[in-house]
């Protein structure tokens, strides 16, 4: 499809159900990010409790083309071609039958279900739970970079590692989306934080906040002594070795799976982020307040989109795709 497709926007006084919209889809698990095409799709509908939100930027994980959920729905049926993204900010323009605590017009941002549609679109149909009002003072692209990242750190160290002020914390990944938020929020909650990365993500680390470095490539993780939590993003060799970093009573939290190995006198906690709307609205407040910087690389548009996602060399940061200029 051309830029200059001349069926964008599209003419409103069509049928409802059948105004089109620009989406991109993935079809071929085996192909991954490099199968995803840009196509036009009907406009969704918002069931019972969801709202129709028209996107204005977009954020994107590399994974999401590993996870089950992009290629099937809850009762494992084929979902494709599915829409994948799952963290947005945008307008609300339509309300579901039943729907509260939003209203049309309203600035929102939050995380979709897994198992729907997404975000990589100029319209997604998401349940209104899911969703928190974004501030006005908070641009869309930084509003469509934090569910996943704010809520994977919140959720890590507040709900599952139980951080209390003091307490040691060895952040893997420190300089990435999720480790730079965990980062500095580990750090405003009174931590001492070690952040592992490479050699190139040194300075980056001691920016967010962390107060020793590990360089993963040339140093000796078991250096670092004993932690009380250890956020892994890595896992694999690296959270193997982490789960005997744990002192008594600590933990091990991991977001890439059931960890290999795990303390000997603690615990290992593997869980998947979960939308929370009071979160969210605790994640805007800290951006306002100069307390949380949001880790964004690339914004790219979603005419764009498919050459972003699919970068030829390491990514820094946060992908953002920008539906709406």
């Amino acid at each position: 499809m051309s830029k200059g497709s001349p069926s964008f926007p599209p003419k409103r006084q069509m049928a409802e159900e059948t105004i089109p919209m620009k989406a991109i889809v993935v079809t071929d698990q085996a192909a991954g990010t490099a199968g995803m095409t840009l196509v036009e799709r009907p406009e969704p509908q918002a069931a019972i409790n969801d709202v129709v939100v028209q996107v204005h930027a977009s954020g994107f994980v590399p994974t999401e083309m590993a996870w089950p959920s992009t290629w099937t729905d809850r009762l494992d049926r084929d979902r494709t071609p599915s829409i994948p993204g799952h963290e947005l900010a945008g307008v609300v323009t339509a309300l579901g039958y039943g729907t509260t605590g939003l209203s049309v017009g309203q600035r929102v941002f939050g995380l979709t279900d897994w198992t729907r549609d997404g975000t990589l679109a100029e319209y997604v149909a998401v349940e209104a739970r899911n969703l928190a009002p974004l501030p006005g003072d908070v641009d869309f692209t930084v509003g469509a970079s934090l569910p996943i990242s704010g809520l994977t750190a919140w959720q890590g160290l507040f709900e599952h590692g139980r951080l209390q002020a003091g307490q040691s914390v060895l952040v893997h990944g420190a300089a990435g989306a999720v480790g730079s938020m965990t980062t500095q929020l580990a750090r405003e909650a009174g931590a001492y934080i070690i952040g592992t990365g490479r050699a190139a993500d040194r300075q980056t680390v001691f920016d967010f906040g962390g107060q020793e470095f590990v360089d993963l490539e040339n140093d000796a993780l078991e250096d670092v002594g004993e932690v009380d939590l250890v956020f892994d993003v890595i896992g694999g060799d690296i959270g193997r070795r982490s789960a005997g970093l744990v002192r008594a009573g600590g933990t091990l939290v991991s977001i890439v799976g059931p960890p290999e190995a795990r303390p000997a006198d603690g615990l290992a906690i593997d869980f998947v982020v979960e939308s929370d709307r009071a979160q969210l609205s605790e994640i805007a407040q800290r951006v306002r307040d100069g307390r949380l910087r949001t880790n964004i690389g690339q914004v790219a548009t979603l005419d764009d989109a498919i050459a972003a996602l699919n970068p030829t060399e390491r990514r820094k940061g946060k992908t953002i795709i920008r539906v709406r200029p």
